[in-house]
């Protein structure tokens, strides 16, 4: 840090990597406190010599920089601490006075604590705050940051994989031809290929993860969850109401992320931009492929193995993207870095895989061309233990932009009975894909068979179904035909 950098940051309030200590002749006692906190959070500056009295500091400065250099440095060095620690110090004179700096750089060994685990502290805002139980938990779990999911799960093989959704996944991934020499090889040798499995055939944590089937993926996660909510209404008061659409629980996150772009599909604009040489017409879907994006990062950043649940939540007016475990680097630095460090390498792998996600650390400009897309903000908001990511969305109801409601609108013109959100939804389903099955309906839905042909005989003069049943399609019926 430069003498003019140090002297335009006193006259502000402290930075959340900054802190000034009278420090006059001892080092005070707190300064460990700010230590601990620095070395558990992203790093930061402690200035000595430098008083604070509300919003303004004067420099006071010290009396034997070198023996508080030495004093400071003797402590790192002795057993005060669980870790071995480093810092780097910097002197400065300003108005005359001797200044002394350290920067204290995040740890890679969390928790950072002196004397007990109790006395492992984190910065918030500008100050020091002793970190919770469930903030030195995740600290913890960290520590396995990019490596639990490429861990072995021994006695495992892919009889315990979902074989539907492993044809699914090799199916889109030989849509994209990301891995083409794979195309075409047994099922174990794939699984090998793509980290699925390891070399010996057994599965890593993030393969069963993402394409196990039950009981296995709970016997071995048990915290293992993907959850999306629909909730009518806009701003805090909506979290009272009751949701209207919940993802019934999935077996592992390919099958859940199938459903939730689905649902995704219906919220945001798709507009037309014209129409290519096959005369079809093109559309616009830089909106949806952000909130894909931002799903596939979310699962690949999750922590897994906390009992805290990512989720999704879908609110007239954003969209919420909730996930436990911080983020690895800082904002800017992430921002700034074309390195990508997801908590769990083998999904992110197969996300991109899948072409469902970008690679080399695109991910976040991605996210944060939101505002350029649609006009509307977009949030990050980071914890030592949390990441939300909030999108803000025109209002649908009054901006249309509900498509269940506008496409339900155009095709029933003909009906006098005023469609339920659930036959709104059917409709989207298979006006999106016309070859889906009835029960790929249900599920996307979160209703049983029978409730959809139930619903699909209600629906019998608006969409029809053509062919035989395994080749056939659905189609929309217009009006007088």
């Amino acid at each position: 840090m430069r003498k003019e950098e140090l002297v335009a940051r006193l006259r502000d309030i402290e930075w959340d990597d900054f802190e000034v200590k009278a420090a006059k002749s001892e080092l005070p006692k707190s300064i460990w406190e700010t230590v601990s906190a620095f070395s558990n959070c992203s790093g930061g500056w402690i200035v000595l010599g430098v008083k604070q009295s509300g919003r303004s500091f004067e420099v006071s400065g010290v009396d034997n920089i070198e023996k508080l250099e030495q004093d400071f440095f003797g402590t790192l060095r002795s057993k005060k601490f669980n870790v071995p620690l480093f810092a780097t110090p910097h002197r400065y004179e300003i108005d005359s006075k001797n200044i002394i700096a350290f920067y204290v750089p995040s740890s890679e060994a969390k928790p950072v604590y002196f004397g007990s685990l109790e006395n492992t502290f984190i910065r918030m805002g500008s100050g020091d705050q002793r970190a919770t139980q469930q903030e030195i938990m995740s600290m913890i779990r960290d520590q396995s940051f990019g490596v639990q999911s490429q861990k072995s799960i021994p006695d495992t093989n892919i009889d315990m994989l979902n074989r539907d959704a492993l044809t699914d996944f090799r199916g889109e991934v030989r849509h994209w031809g990301m891995v083409s020499h794979l195309d075409s090889v047994s099922d174990e040798d794939f699984c090998k290929g793509v980290g699925i499995t390891d070399h010996s055939g057994q599965l890593t944590y993030g393969g069963l993860i993402m394409l196990g089937k039950n009981p296995y993926t709970f016997n071995f996660i048990p915290t293992f969850c993907a959850d999306y909510v629909e909730i009518p209404g806009i701003g805090i008061d909506a979290m009272t109401n009751n949701y209207t659409y919940r993802i019934p629980e999935q077996q592992n996150l390919w099958e859940a992320s199938r459903i939730i772009l689905r649902r995704l599909r219906t919220i945001v604009n798709t507009p037309m931009v014209g129409i290519n040489e096959r005369g079809q017409s093109v559309e616009d879907f830089s909106q949806y492929d952000i909130l894909r994006e931002a799903m596939a990062n979310q699962m690949a950043h999750a922590d897994h193995f906390s009992p805290r649940r990512s989720c999704i939540h879908v609110f007239d007016d954003r969209i919420e993207f909730l996930n436990p475990g911080g983020m690895p680097m800082p904002l800017d630095v992430m921002e700034s870095s074309f390195e990508s460090q997801p908590r769990n390498p083998v999904i992110a792998k197969l996300f991109r895989l899948a072409h469902l996600s970008e690679n080399l650390g695109y991910g976040l400009r991605k996210l944060k061309r939101w505002p350029e897309v649609t006009g509307q903000p977009m949030h990050i908001e980071t914890t030592i233990n949390s990441v939300k990511i909030t999108f803000d969305l025109q209002t649908r109801e009054s901006d249309t932009i509900d498509v269940a409601k506008n496409v339900a609108k155009n095709v029933a013109k003909n009906v006098a009975k005023k469609l339920t959100n659930r036959q709104q939804q059917i409709i989207v389903l298979i006006s999106e894909k016309p070859q889906t099955t009835r029960a790929e309906i249900a599920s996307a839905i979160g209703v049983s068979a029978k409730t959809i042909e139930r619903e699909l005989a209600v629906l019998s003069g608006i969409i029809r179904y053509v062919g035989s049943k395994k080749g056939g399609h659905w189609e929309l019926i217009k009006p007088g035909s």
